[in-house]
């Protein structure tokens, strides 16, 4: 049987699985290692003891054999005495010890492993304490002391894996308890596609890492349905305005081929030229702005280029027909870039304004302090002041130049696009004589300028 995914358990992937892993393992290592040193001491101090009585027991007998008098009566249980003379005779010992040297050749405090306690036969801690040509023995049982070692040991044995394994589910509970908004979050993303790009993730009301990622991930999703919106309508009105003009030409063939007897074929000929030409610049300015959208590589080096010649070229091939263009105030200034691309965003400049302008057009280029000020102004209506903040956007044109005359209102936006990959900017002055005044600035050439980012228009 099918059906949706399944519950999140224990999957040896999973990052809470992981977490908890490391952290039973740590707690194991750290607990484990704990233990042992926890038992080593506790044997080191009930050994010190076991010594210090042997110690204490040792001084007693050496006493008396120091006074001349004799050992006097010897323990015989858990710890027992033997006296022997340079030449290894027994000259006391405890009770049911054998007459004979028991321990030769020991250091001062050792541990003799050879089970020779009179009563158990168990290892025995051995102490040795010359007096005078005389050597005295003391021995302890060591059994009291494993026996304590090894219930420590036994009782640790039990409680550090059983203190992981509860650590290790108090892990897992408060792992799963922390990830899940972030669930909450995979889960929602999960469910987002290009279709539903309003949706947004849940926020936590804290303000910890998961609280800022669910913040970060609703913006980052925020630009992308502005993006996905403005990209929607940027292929609208793209198609919109091919289709125009190729419904014009379409019209005007099917009409002469209809009516050949009326028709035109010069007149035809020129208008669907006329068509393609502009069918032709409006493909080359969305190839420019696609290209720019796409981040793609510039086609070559950037170069100084005199800005002045480019808007005295461009301003004198408009002369002649519409509105005078003034250029008597354009400084010789220096910038760096592609000429071509600059000149682009100065033609579409001086072609908004002679669109608009009633009777001129006002140039003027100076350096301000390091900064190329290029503006251009023209004595028209103006933009009104709920459209300042459009006027740049693709295909925005005002109401006055929807007619046969006007752009696909692509020229302003692709200014400011030119602008902005030459590290500069393009605006709109905010106050000044009636009609729009458009302000292109960007730093001044200097020798150690580098190359400019964008592409060549096509």
């Amino acid at each position: 049987m099918t059906g949706g995914p399944s519950a999140p358990g224990p999957r040896r992937g999973s990052l809470r699985f992981r977490v908890t892993a490391l952290a039973a393992l740590a707690v194991l290592a750290v607990l484990g290692t704990a233990g042992a040193g926890l038992t080593l001491a506790h044997r080191a101090v009930l050994v010190d003891g076991l010594d210090e009585g042997l110690a204490d027991q040792a001084d007693a007998v050496a006493d008396r054999l120091r006074a001349g008098r004799p050992a006097g009566d010897l323990p015989a249980e858990d710890v027992v005495v033997q006296v022997v003379d340079p030449g290894g005779a027994v000259l006391a010992g405890s009770p049911r010890l054998p007459a004979r040297r028991i321990w030769a050749e020991v250091p001062r405090r050792t541990t003799v492993v050879d089970g020779t306690m009179p009563n158990n036969g168990t290892d025995a801690r051995v102490l040795t304490m010359p007096v005078g040509h005389d050597v005295v023995y003391v021995a302890g049982t060591l059994e009291d002391v494993e026996s304590s070692t090894r219930a420590l040991a036994s009782s640790l044995f039990v409680a550090v894996p059983l203190t992981t394994a509860v650590l290790a589910a108090l892990v897992w509970w408060l792992v799963g308890r922390v990830l899940r908004p972030v669930e909450a979050i995979r889960a929602e993303v999960d469910r987002i596609s290009h279709h539903r790009l309003d949706r947004r993730v849940p926020e936590p009301p804290t303000a910890d890492e998961v609280a800022r990622l669910a913040h970060t991930m609703n913006a980052m999703l925020e630009r992308l349905a502005g993006s996905a919106e403005r990209q929607r309508r940027f292929v609208a009105d793209a198609a919109h305005e091919l289709r125009s003009p190729l419904a014009r030409i379409r019209a005007e063939l099917e009409v002469d081929a209809a009516h050949p007897a009326s028709a035109d074929p010069a007149a035809t000929h020129a208008s669907v030229l006329e068509q393609t030409v502009a069918l032709q610049r409006l493909v080359d300015d969305l190839l420019l702005l696609a290209r720019g959208d796409a981040g793609a590589p510039d086609a070559g080096a950037a170069a100084a280029v005199d800005l002045d010649d480019v808007v005295g070229r461009l301003a004198a091939a408009r002369r002649g027909s519409g509105p005078r263009i003034d250029v008597r105030d354009v400084a010789p200034v220096q910038v760096r870039g592609h000429e071509a691309q600059l000149a682009r965003a100065v033609a579409n400049l001086l072609d908004n304004a002679v669109r608009y302008a009633h009777t001129a057009v006002t140039v003027t280029l100076r350096d301000d302090v390091g900064t190329a000020v290029l503006a251009v102004a023209d004595d028209g209506p103006g933009v009104p002041p709920d459209a300042r903040d459009t006027v740049f956007e693709r295909f925005t044109r005002l109401d006055v130049a929807r007619s046969a005359g006007g752009g696909a209102g692509l020229g302003l936006a692709i200014a400011r696009e030119i602008a902005a990959r030459h590290g500069g900017t393009l605006t709109l002055a905010p106050d000044g004589p009636p009609g729009a005044r458009f302000e292109l600035r960007m730093a001044v050439a200097r020798e150690e300028d580098g190359r400019i980012a964008g592409s060549e228009p096509g």
